[in-house]
């Protein structure tokens, strides 16, 4: 692993193109070293997961808009297009709006893999644009393993070094880049043209944060796929031999001095050396609940919780969840956001309020991606009261934990102290989720099925679901043009939007 030194650079210091971060990024793109064993079995499971987060939200309403707006987009002349989640493999589009539906139907239930450390992120919206684009020019397993691999190597490299949130900007400008650069490395570009593709993704994909704050809307879901969708079109530009601006990280005028820590700022991005393999992807860990990671832990520890407070729930005072600072700010009472206490509060927006998710799971000790979120369930007279009671506020340790670079150190959770109104007091905590490497019950292959399976039980057929996950474990032996086998078909048709748009 070599560490590269960034910051600021005025115009008149002429920072050479090598020396810049899109370079760098672009040299390990274009870096073909194999893929690892384990790496082929993570990127297995990643594909599977999102198969089966995706299935589950094939009815819902933005969803279905996206894939009304991909099929207005067929593909080109001479190519053979992409798939659609839901819809037959013969049905293709261009591959960019199928990185558009695809990425909207992963991430709308907020419910597939995460790394977090200086940023937070989901690496797995690496996989929709990079698999249309697979699949656009007919290609095979191999090549997506190693370019999967590549699109989760520059995310987390980004996500530990530069913090975005920090300055309000929203995370998905590190997914620009990274998907770009697995594209690249899935083609076989040039390192100039996955520079200049990483250099246009950046530029065209820096928003600010309010996506994810105040009155949380369906944009939650779109705008990891807007970032995939832009990847492609990207490194087509560049492929036609166009440039980006540059130096779009250092430039006077660029990405970390007015957008980020200023003129000032240096950050050491750690990547690959020539030849290194590229293992990011064991890093990161995937949800067994359908909420923001941070809650994740917090959910099964309230699981644990419930049943020790039996009837005593009624006679809660107060509940304070002490936890890390990113956990207080963006989904804890230190938001300051008063939607995270509605009731009448969006899907979106209660997946980013503990408070609310923290009270639902000790009344029912379970979560549900579904049930859990249902507008007569976050109204539940008993469930609002408890809800009002509920406070985060930060402890200096558990943000330590959380920054943590030591596995055996880094915790996404908290202690959680409530208290009866007659004065007696419950104490307990948990550092890491059930499912994370180092929780209680780890996700394994298995896990990934199951999961799999529980989300696409009545959307998907058991045959469909058998074909599919056959199809998966044998990614790395799919030949040229097998790619398409990576979709699937629900049982019933799919509805169709009632509004029409543009297109």
């Amino acid at each position: 692993m070599i560490e590269h030194e960034v910051r600021v650079h005025r115009s008149e210091e002429r920072l050479a193109r090598e020396d810049q971060l899109a370079w760098k990024i672009a040299v390990v793109a274009s870096d073909s070293v194999e893929v690892t064993p384990e790496v082929t079995d993570m990127v297995i499971n990643r594909v599977i997961d999102n198969a089966g987060v995706a299935s589950a939200s094939l009815t819902r309403a933005p969803v279905a808009a996206a894939r009304e707006q991909a099929l207005r987009h067929a593909a080109a002349s001479g190519r053979a297009g992409a798939t659609v989640f839901g819809l037959p493999p013969a049905t293709r589009v261009s591959p960019e709006w199928a990185a558009w539906a695809n990425g909207v139907a992963v991430r709308e239930l907020d419910f597939h893999d995460t790394f977090l450390a200086a940023e937070y992120s989901h690496p797995g919206d690496n996989i929709p644009p990079i698999l249309a684009a697979a699949q656009q020019v007919g290609l095979g397993g191999r090549e997506l393993l190693r370019a999967i691999a590549t699109g989760y190597e520059i995310q987390v490299a980004l996500v530990r070094a530069i913090s975005l949130h920090e300055h309000r900007i929203d995370h998905v400008a590190h997914l620009g880049p990274s998907a770009a650069a697995g594209i690249g490395t899935l083609l076989g570009l040039p390192t100039e043209t996955i520079y200049q593709a990483v250099g246009q993704a950046l530029h065209t994909t820096t928003a600010t944060r309010q996506s994810r704050k105040g009155e949380i809307s369906s944009w939650k879901a779109y705008a990891p796929a807007f970032a995939g969708k832009i990847a492609v079109e990207a490194v087509d530009r560049a492929m036609r031999g166009e440039g980006a601006p540059a130096p779009i990280y250092e430039g006077e005028d660029g990405v970390i001095a007015w957008l980020l820590d200023g003129p000032q700022a240096r950050y050491v991005v750690g990547l690959p050396g020539p030849g290194e393999a590229k293992l990011g992807i064991l890093d990161t860990y995937t949800k067994e609940h359908s909420a923001e990671y941070q809650s994740q832990a917090l959910i099964d520890l309230a699981r644990r919780l419930g049943p020790r407070l039996g009837a005593g729930l009624a006679s809660v005072r107060s509940i304070v969840i002490h936890t890390s600072h990113h956990t207080h700010y963006v989904i804890g009472s230190g938001a300051n956001d008063p939607q995270k206490y509605d009731p009448r509060a969006s899907r979106e927006t209660l997946d980013h309020s503990i408070p609310y998710i923290f009270a639902v799971a000790l009344q029912d000790a379970d979560w549900h991606h579904e049930r859990s979120y249902a507008p007569e369930r976050a109204a539940r007279a008993d469930t609002v009261e408890l809800w009002q009671k509920i406070t985060t506020v930060e402890d200096p340790e558990w943000t330590r934990r959380y920054h943590a670079t030591d596995p055996a150190q880094k915790a996404f959770g908290g202690r959680v102290v409530i208290t009866l109104t007659d004065g007696a007091v419950l104490q307990d905590e948990i550092a890491v989720a059930d499912a994370h490497p180092l929780g209680a019950r780890p996700f394994a292959r298995a896990e990934y099925v199951a999961k799999f399976r529980r989300l696409a039980e009545g959307v998907l057929s058991t045959e469909e679901q058998d074909r599919f996950l056959d199809a998966a474990v044998r990614l790395p032996q799919l030949g040229a043009g097998e790619l398409g086998a990576l979709t699937f078909v629900p049982t019933s048709p799919l509805p169709t939007q009632s509004t029409t748009g543009l297109f």
